[in-house]
């Protein structure tokens, strides 16, 4: 299955955000003049996605090694503690990916609002040569002659 086609706990803060659904906004990302921050959203967006697939295939795993139909005797308590670093891993990877696009989402403007463009004062230097300069690019270069 292909990350654009997985489900991710922020799918709708993006279309909140982006103001279309994910899938558009997929298709939007292959085309021309792509903004840098749907690109970076869509990235972490899908790294998210994965990470979040990781925590409910550990989860899925420990729940079936202990359901109740099992035989007592197939239970290993060193698949369990392996199961919990790798759950303790998908899980510290979900919350980070989850905190820089929550950060990311919460940096840009809300929808329908343009970006407020700064405007930087441009100050300019105005100059004059004096007409008496007999060689004006060689201001204050000359050299004495040595004999």
């Amino acid at each position: 299955m292909n990350v654009r086609d997985k489900p991710c706990t922020l799918d709708a803060r993006l279309r909140e955000v982006f103001d279309a659904p994910v899938a558009d906004l997929y298709e939007l990302a292959g085309g021309p003049d792509i903004p840098e921050a749907l690109t970076r959203a869509l990235e972490l967006r899908g790294f998210l996605a994965l990470a979040e697939e990781q925590v409910a295939r550990v989860r899925d795993r420990v729940h079936r090694a202990m359901a109740p139909e099992r035989d007592m005797n197939d239970l290993s308590a060193e698949n369990l503690r392996f199961d919990a670093q790798w759950l303790e891993a998908a899980l510290s990877a979900r919350d980070g990916y989850r905190t820089a696009l929550e950060n990311l989402l919460r940096t840009l403007p809300p929808p329908h609002q343009p970006a407020r463009s700064t405007r930087f004062a441009q100050h300019t230097v105005t100059t004059t040569l004096s007409s008496t300069d007999p060689s004006p690019g060689r201001t204050g270069t000359s050299r004495p002659r040595r004999g």
